[in-house]
């Protein structure tokens, strides 16, 4: 007696995303920024005194005025990293936008933290690569999945 299977499609869409090792990693690099970010953004509004290295202030504007940029990109960072932890599509591009406009921030402290600028950038490019280059392949399994 043969016993027939039974397989069901699911709509596209309705399958869980599986982000992979990689979009993984960029994900929680893009959220440990985002908090460094944060975290120094504010002690930047708190007291300017205690994040200058040196005696150096920043390129553009003042600490004040700084911190309170990198705490909002910051909020925007965490949240685009938790929606990459869900497989939004969107958070990838806005992941890499936001990559690319912290790296250009981290170049505004640079006089006063050189190796934490250098370093940021550093962590934006693995997101960035990552995000534009592996993405694809990851998302060309989802569609055929469907």
């Amino acid at each position: 007696m043969a016993s027939s299977a039974q397989t069901t499609r699911t709509p596209p869409g309705a399958e869980e995303a599986d982000i992979g090792g990689w979009a993984a990693f960029a994900a929680v690099v893009l959220f440990v920024a985002g908090v460094f970010s944060g975290l120094y953004g504010l002690g930047a509004v708190l007291n300017d005194k205690v994040v200058t290295v040196g005696g150096r202030g920043v390129i553009v504007w003042d600490f004040t005025v700084w911190g309170w940029i990198h705490m909002g990109v910051a909020a925007v960072m965490i949240a685009t990293s938790l929606a990459l932890f869900a497989g939004q599509n969107w958070a990838r591009w806005t992941a890499v936008v936001l990559c690319i406009l912290n790296a250009i921030l981290q170049l505004t402290i640079i006089t006063a933290f050189p190796i934490w600028a250098l370093v940021v950038i550093a962590l934006d490019v693995a997101v960035m690569y990552q995000l534009t280059e592996n993405w694809s392949r990851k998302e060309s399994e989802w569609r055929r999945a469907a």
